[in-house]
């Protein structure tokens, strides 16, 4: 991870021309440019927050995936979610609490930074803004809570699908994907696996019968879902194209 020298200015924020994201106004723009305390990268796989450490800054992802995952004694792994751009990193950490999970990068990434203790200030001068971040966790709450209804009731070809047809619509909002239906993440089976308990044997059978039945496509470098709306409905996923999301 590195800092980038020449961050870019917020009202060019590339994020504002993101379909699935919702403009910020002009006065929350300039004040964001002063509450902003630089971008950095990271090369794919390198961590940005570890667990169980205390860390000062927040970020928003301007560009990449990042894997948020939890990890057991034994050195099992349990990847939690996926971040994409507009997502705010290290909430836990703005209410002084150790971070419970480790967040890397699935691909190259670009970061918005800023300081942890600024957002008491935020939430001051901008209660809008404030707003935002509440909404953005709770948001984040409901995705876990689909993941974990998959997860608990879903069969394995089910939850490949809810998976794929999830990164397809979270990709599509931000920019990372266009109307081929095609992701291209390079999203490993044994990264399959830990996000959806399945072992590795299973979660290359399945994605093969996925591919025969045509749900899903799901090769080393990109998912592609050729029919979304009956990929949902197979999957029994509400893809929620009502509300866009905030970010900070």
């Amino acid at each position: 991870m590195h800092e980038i020298a020449d961050p870019i200015a917020c009202p060019a924020c590339p994020l504002q021309s993101c379909p699935g994201l919702r403009k910020l106004e002009e006065t929350q723009l300039a004040y964001m440019q002063k509450f902003k305390d630089g971008e950095v990268w990271l090369d794919r796989g390198d961590v940005l927050i570890d667990e169980g450490m205390q860390h000062e800054r927040l970020y928003t992802v301007l560009d990449g995936v990042l894997i948020r995952s939890r990890s057991l004694d034994d050195g099992r792994r349990q990847i939690v979610n996926f971040m994409f751009p507009g997502d705010l990193i290290g909430l836990q950490g703005a209410f002084d609490e150790p971070s419970s999970h480790t967040i890397e990068a699935l691909v190259d990434a670009r970061l918005c930074r800023f300081r942890r203790a600024d957002f008491v200030e935020l939430v001051s001068e901008h209660p809008s803004l404030g707003y935002d971040i509440t909404w953005l966790a709770a948001k984040e709450e409901t995705a876990l809570e689909g993941h974990i209804v998959s997860l608990g009731q879903h069969n394995a070809r089910e939850r490949v699908t809810y998976l794929a047809v999830w990164l397809l619509d979270r990709a599509k909002s931000t920019c990372l994907a266009d109307d081929d239906n095609i992701v291209s993440l390079p999203i490993t089976q044994a990264q399959i696996a830990d996000m959806l308990g399945l072992s590795l044997v299973h979660t290359n059978r399945t994605l093969r019968q996925l591919q025969r039945e045509g749900l899903v496509e799901w090769k080393s470098r990109e998912i592609h879902v050729p029919d979304p709306a009956k990929a949902a409905d197979y999957a029994q996923f509400d893809r929620d194209k009502d509300k866009c999301r905030p970010f900070i």
